[in-house]
């Protein structure tokens, strides 16, 4: 069966000319579009690419699966607009990504709601963080995201709608004890010596640690970088390091501080969709479920400007 994702991925091919091309598009690895493509071949038992040089391009089958591609997407979302034009009751699958600190004061409260409100509409639920859950939606891997427009790496377009919930702030994260701990507020600068614990190279986190640790005149020394939030809370519980994290990351349950920064920060939480010619009724349920329970204690309502 031919799956839609490689038959979009070999229509931009066809477009745009170039892997690399492609992959700035859908913000993502020129590997991971050519693996795809591989497949796709694979799929058809069909060379549907050659080499030009250092460069690849469409075969003549390529060329008639690319354009006949490009016709049965269009009907997919013809049909699918008609389908949700007719059916008003929420119903199928709808696959929510969330980034972790939102996981479970915002997305496993919405869920569960649904389950109970909604026994026809089932929700997966896909840990996504914001350098990865914007292509995963825009690509359709996902149908709802929960995450920040501030991570300007992704390019926000008009095919993505964009909700807002609040704004998270971001806290300093330190050891019971601490010499730091005494002060209400802290001077980033302050911690120019100090180890610090960050997120995986590349990810919102990280990048934002570096920004602003650079601003306030230094680079930070981290000793240890985890995926995982609990693990980050818990190097610095021992003692090991120090962090920024959102609020929303930096619950209770830890044996950490958390300090405002004396520059405050915050990131815009958001739900984002696709855009779509009809109203779609399971995910407009999921977006009403998230709105529900967006009354964090940490997260505060939008401002204006943000709304």
């Amino acid at each position: 069966m031919l799956n839609p994702w490689r038959l979009r991925l070999l229509g931009l091919l066809d477009s745009l000319g170039t892997v690399r091309a492609v992959a700035e598009t859908l913000h993502l690895s020129p590997s991971t579009v050519s693996q795809q493509l591989a497949v796709l071949e694979t799929e058809t038992r069909s060379r549907l690419l050659e080499r030009s040089g250092r460069r690849v391009r469409l075969t003549r089958s390529g060329v008639v699966l690319a354009r006949r591609g490009r016709q049965i997407l269009d009907l997919m979302t013809e049909t699918e607009a008609e389908l949700r034009a007719l059916n008003d009751e929420p119903i199928g699958i709808v696959r929510l990504g969330v980034f972790q600190s939102a996981i479970h004061p915002l997305a496993v409260p919405a869920t569960t709601q649904l389950a109970h409100a909604e026994p026809h509409l089932q929700v997966e639920l896909v840990e996504a963080e914001p350098h990865e859950s914007g292509a995963a939606l825009r690509t359709g891997e996902l149908d709802v995201i929960v995450t920040t427009t501030d991570y300007v790496e992704f390019p926000w377009g008009r095919d993505l709608e964009i909700i807002p919930l609040g704004s998270d702030p971001v806290v300093l994260v330190l050891p019971r004890g601490h010499p730091l701990a005494r002060r209400r507020v802290v001077d980033l600068a302050a911690c120019a010596e100090e180890p610090w614990a960050c997120d995986r190279p590349g990810s919102y986190m990280a990048d934002l640690t570096l920004r602003l640790c650079r601003e306030s005149g230094f680079e930070p020394r981290v000793v240890c970088r985890f995926g995982n939030y609990l693990l980050l809370l818990q190097h610095v519980e021992a003692g090991r390091s120090v962090a920024l994290l959102p609020a929303l990351a930096a619950g209770s349950g830890h044996s950490v501080v958390t300090r405002e920064l004396a520059t405050p920060v915050h990131r815009n939480v958001t739900i984002v969709v696709r855009r779509g010619t009809a109203p779609r009724a399971a995910v407009d349920a999921v977006v009403g479920a998230l709105q529900d329970h967006a009354d964090i204690p940490a997260l505060s309502a939008p401002g204006p400007g943000e709304a």
